[in-house]
């Protein structure tokens, strides 16, 4: 726990100045103006791409100012790896983060540090993330996938964001909450869905429009955003009071949140926390990792060499069983290293904020003031040419074969954040995706449209705008061939270069 200095910290966004003593030492974009700052050319809708584009340019550390408020961007990877040390540093609670602390208050990715129902929550929870409940899991995950087979066997193309966010809906819904949301019955998203992309969005535009002219600026997103949120307690209230009144549930997160005591304190979760988590664990445990399977899947689609391959394995380690076993999941060795190649080049929660616990100095050159924080941009670390090498920008999931794992310095790759505020749920949603990679991989050759180019939507998470694919429905797989060893390539790997493979430690590291 956090101990009184660091609840004197003020709350809210600190303007770089205030913080950073030497901020002349870090490079700024030029032809900075008086009031808008660096604003001018700025794209409203694509904050984190601008960010991309000039990072790109000024370097592993640089800062912006708009209107007022200057913000330290960091990308390199010797940079990244100091803020990563949790005796210096901690999770920033700031920008769109903040902004989000009117839906979800002190749940468990808005918390700030001092809060005590952070760690309360953490300890409570914990336990349904365990190996036991994965595996309780992986049936409703497989009964939630069938779903969405079900609807492209019918269909020629698909809406590839639209569908993996029912997906991943239904998934975090059933297994957490026992709640059936109906999302794969409806033309339209889901009102749940469409008052998160709300609130997400709202919240990504206070990052960017002037403090003083907000209020009239953003009078009729104000009106909706209190819409959006009201639906998402009201909705989050339902669930918790049909588990209340109705039938036990089965020990899943929810009843978690409401019967289990800390197992030291006794201490229990209140009423309105319980609200906070179960609307933290339904945005944040849908968005990013429907997200994830989108960017997956147009990659799928435009290397069929890639793709050829991946399904291969699925082939070769899942065979002619009907539906996989959990521990299969975790041997599509590379179907994963798949998922994290896409997470290198688009991390669905693209940044992560730190603050320093005392006055340090970051890399020796730029002093930092107890409090004064910094935000981590993944797209341009997951880049970093001294990283990863001088062609980033291609997909290549070789990269994280093991050995090239092995050679890479820590905190290179954070697509979970980053120290005791990391993602609590990662391996939740690393099984879910891996799960769902293998199964449409087996089931369909994914064709691309020739004409689209990836184009990426921000709402404080990335996803791929307008994809769609084409389906081609596969024959059954044939039997698996006997394998020559633990990455052998399967019967229908011929055509394909065959590149050995093993597993590699799960990734850590992102905020809830």
């Amino acid at each position: 726990m956090a101990g009184t200095r660091e609840t004197a910290l003020p709350k809210g966004f600190r303007s770089a100045e205030l913080g950073w003593p030497e901020l002349h030492r870090i490079p700024h974009p030029p032809y900075r103006l008086p009031l808008i700052g660096d604003a001018v050319g700025t794209n409203l809708r694509t904050p984190l791409q601008d960010s991309l584009r000039i990072g790109r340019r000024l370097g592993p550390i640089f800062r912006r100012k708009g209107f007022g408020k200057e913000i330290v961007f960091v990308w390199g990877a010797g940079l990244t790896g100091e803020l990563a040390d949790e005796s210096r540093f901690a999770k920033h609670v700031g920008l769109g983060v903040a902004n989000l602390r009117p839906v979800a208050g002190d749940g468990l990715f808005t918390a700030y540090n001092h809060e005590p129902n952070w760690q309360l929550a953490h300890d409570v929870l914990a336990p349904g993330f365990s190996r036991e409940a994965m595996e309780g899991y992986h049936a409703m995950m497989l009964g939630v996938a069938a779903r969405l087979t079900d609807r492209w066997d019918a269909a020629q193309a698909v809406d590839v964001p639209g569908d993996m966010t029912k997906l991943t809906l239904e998934t975090i819904a059933r297994t957490g909450f026992g709640h059936d949301f109906g999302s794969f019955e409806r033309a339209r998203p889901h009102p749940f869905v469409t008052a998160m992309v709300g609130a997400l969005s709202y919240a990504q535009r206070l990052n960017v429009v002037p403090a003083p002219v907000a209020p009239v600026l953003m009078r009729g997103a104000t009106r909706r955003n209190r819409a959006d949120v009201a639906y998402l307690n009201r909705t989050v209230d339902a669930v918790v009071e049909t588990r209340l009144h109705g039938p036990a549930g089965d020990g899943d997160l929810l009843d978690r949140m409401l019967g289990t005591a800390h197992p030291e304190t006794g201490e229990r979760l209140t009423p309105e926390n319980v609200r906070r988590q179960v609307i933290t664990f339904l945005i944040a445990g849908h968005e990013t990792t429907s997200g994830a399977l989108s960017f997956a899947l147009h990659y799928l689609a435009r290397h069929p060499e890639i793709a050829a391959r991946a399904r291969a394995e699925v082939d070769r380690v899942w065979g002619d069983t009907t539906e996989p076993a959990y521990d299969q999941v975790a041997r599509l060795r590379y179907v994963r290293r798949v998922l994290d190649e896409a997470l290198r080049l688009w991390p669905t929660a693209p940044a992560f904020a730190r603050e320093a616990r005392e006055d340090t100095v970051l890399g020796g050159v730029h002093p930092m003031r107890r409090g004064a924080w910094a935000l981590v941009l993944m797209p341009l670390l997951h880049r970093d040419p001294g990283t990863w090498g001088p062609d980033t920008e291609r997909f290549d999931p070789d990269r994280f074969e093991p050995g090239a794992v092995r050679a890479r310095p820590a905190h290179t790759f954070k697509p979970f954040g980053t120290g005791a505020r990391a993602c609590i749920g990662r391996q939740f949603a690393l099984h879910e995706a891996t799960l769902v990679l293998g199964l449409l991989l087996r089931r369909y050759e994914l064709l691309p449209d020739p004409a689209y180019r990836l184009r990426v939507a921000e709402r404080l998470t990335l996803m791929p705008q307008g994809l769609t694919l084409r389906l081609d429905r596969r024959s059954p797989a044939p039997a698996p061939a006997p394998a020559a060893g633990p990455e052998a390539p399967g019967v229908r790997t011929s055509a394909v270069p065959s590149v050995p493979s093993a597993s590699r430690c799960p990734v850590t590291g992102a905020g809830e």
